[in-house]
């Protein structure tokens, strides 16, 4: 049996921004979005290539380190700068530090938040052998 995570719903204060800052500056797919009544809409966003999507809700609960694994860090933190995304440069790990500049293998990420503060990690995977 295989147990697959769909959907992470993630809270924000205003999904009508939210929703073009995934959309138009992220990139992430537009899916859905589905205003069942006054009270219920579903905003859903898919990452590029992804089998897991974002439900955008109304509410105050942050998540933090939301992690995307791409082929090419630099690609995605050039694509992200490109779209007005406020994107730290590359970073990797030293001794517990987040230091400037690329890592070994699994070791190279980029950072940024949403404008509610839900925080995501790019991480470059290394190439297949």
């Amino acid at each position: 049996m295989h147990w697959n995570l769909e959907v992470v719903p993630v809270s924000v204060a205003d999904v009508d921004r939210a929703k073009a800052f995934y959309d138009e500056q992220v990139g992430f797919h537009l899916d859905l979005d589905h205003r069942i009544s006054d009270d219920l809409r579903i905003v859903q966003l898919t990452p590029p290539g992804s089998a897991s999507s974002i439900q955008l809700k109304v509410g105050d609960t942050r998540l933090e380190g939301l992690q995307l694994v791409v082929d090419d860090v630099d690609a995605a933190r050039a694509e992200l700068a490109e779209r007005g995304v406020d994107v730290t440069p590359v970073m990797h790990f030293e001794d517990g530090v987040r230091l400037e500049g690329r890592g070994g293998d699994w070791n190279s990420f980029v950072f940024f938040a949403d404008p509610d503060g839900n925080s995501w990690v790019i991480q470059e995977r290394p190439p297949a052998a």
